[in-house]
């Protein structure tokens, strides 16, 4: 895909994915996504073209405009949309498929210091919700969708939702068919257990309460 056709995607990526966007020119001038999407272009050629300093000072200068930070290596498909984006980092080693949605704080972080495949690789379609860890080399399917606040780290499969800390899958979506299968959440029924039994309790203290105080 050329240059300006791959550009023209990431605007219309924006118009898919957020129901403010208003124009186009709004999309070019007003969406930090955007632009630090377009300062990654640069920084990725340069460091594909192995220039020193240069990659990275850009990226710098990328991540100072619009609190976005996107090491020059990463890799990095058509139409990424980079909702409100303050404080997304996504590592040197970073897979990330097409038409992929990261919102506002999200991490792609790395768990080595080898210099190796560290960072995670997101299939097509991914969506990782606000305040993600996404960390380590694993691999998110395509289709996946990552909960707001997760901690991920082992791989997820294609149509999963995932959520929590750490993140578990408690859904699978078919694609043929666009139902949804909600699997077993043993920490959450856990959790609620425990809500429950703490409920009786206070109950049951209010009741020895007001015994207490009857009978004075």
């Amino acid at each position: 895909m050329s240059l300006f056709r791959s550009i023209k995607r990431d605007i219309k990526a924006a118009f898919e994915h957020d129901p403010a966007a208003v124009s186009a020119i709004e999309v070019i001038l007003a969406y930090p996504g955007f632009h630090a999407r377009q300062f990654h272009r640069l920084a990725h050629t340069l460091f594909q073209w192995h220039i020193p300093i240069l990659p990275r000072l850009v990226s710098h200068i990328s991540r100072f405009l619009t609190g976005i930070e996107i090491h020059p290596g990463a890799k990095i498909g058509e139409a990424l949309f980079i909702d409100h984006g303050m404080g997304v980092v996504i590592g040197e080693t970073s897979e990330i498929g097409d038409n992929v949605t990261l919102y506002q704080g999200v991490t792609l972080g790395g768990t080595s210091h080898q210099r190796t495949k560290r960072h995670p690789t997101l299939g097509d379609n991914v969506v990782v919700g606000v305040g993600a860890q996404v960390i380590g080399n694993i691999t998110i399917g395509d289709n996946a969708k990552v909960g707001a606040g997760s901690v991920v780290v082992t791989s997820v499969p294609a149509n999963a939702t995932v959520i929590g800390v750490p993140g578990r899958v408690v859904a699978i979506r078919n694609p043929d068919t666009d139902t949804v299968e909600r699997l077993p959440d043993p920490i959450g029924e856990k959790l609620e257990s425990l809500e429950r039994r703490l409920v009786k309790l206070e109950q049951r203290l209010a009741k020895m309460e007001g015994s207490k105080n009857e009978g004075i």
